[in-house]
């Protein structure tokens, strides 16, 4: 589970070229803010989405959300140290409906697979294209992300694969 701030901003892909060029941009800083949890096998995304700001009560309704779809089954999210998300408000509603929360070492992204897919909606939804105005921007975003488990999975399987180089414990020595 994590976030993502997609800033209403032009993404340029790659440019070159000898003759100075003008390339459409939007203006203004709206945010489309998209609260998500990947599942890690069928690369299915439960979403809450907003235009404010991601808090605690975001991160309570993605739970719900989560409890819902799942019904009785067990349910693990893998989180980083975002303070909305290590609340007490958060612990405890993790709690009454019983989901395993587990927090990944600070500064380590490269754990964390829905960081993976964020940089996947990046490529295919921002990097050199233009959105004339908000909507069309917010709807794109939100088209690719349900897509994930259907139209995308294919391309998503080795992109968001399970293969992690794990370390034995390191041994200390003193000299």
């Amino acid at each position: 589970m994590d976030a993502a701030h997609f800033v209403f901003a032009p993404f340029l892909g790659y440019l070159w070229c000898f003759v100075r060029m003008f390339v459409k941009a939007p203006s203004g800083r709206k945010r489309f803010n998209v609260l998500g949890a990947l599942n890690a096998i069928s690369h299915e995304m439960v979403v809450i989405t907003n235009t404010g700001y991601i808090n605690a009560y975001s991160v309570c309704e993605l739970l719900i959300k989560l409890t819902q779809r799942c019904g009785d089954l067990p349910i693990s999210i893998v989180l980083d140290n975002a303070r909305y998300q290590k609340c007490k408000l958060v612990q405890q509603t993790a709690k009454v409906f019983d989901i395993e929360l587990l927090y990944l070492p600070a500064y380590s992204p490269n754990l964390n697979l829905i960081e993976r897919m964020w940089k996947f909606v990046k490529k295919k939804c921002l990097y050199s294209k233009y959105y004339s105005d908000f909507d069309s921007f917010t709807k794109s975003i939100s088209q690719c992300i349900a897509k994930t488990n259907g139209y995308y999975k294919k391309e998503l399987d080795s992109f968001l694969s399970l293969n992690f180089q794990s370390f034995p414990k390191p041994q200390i020595m003193t000299v």
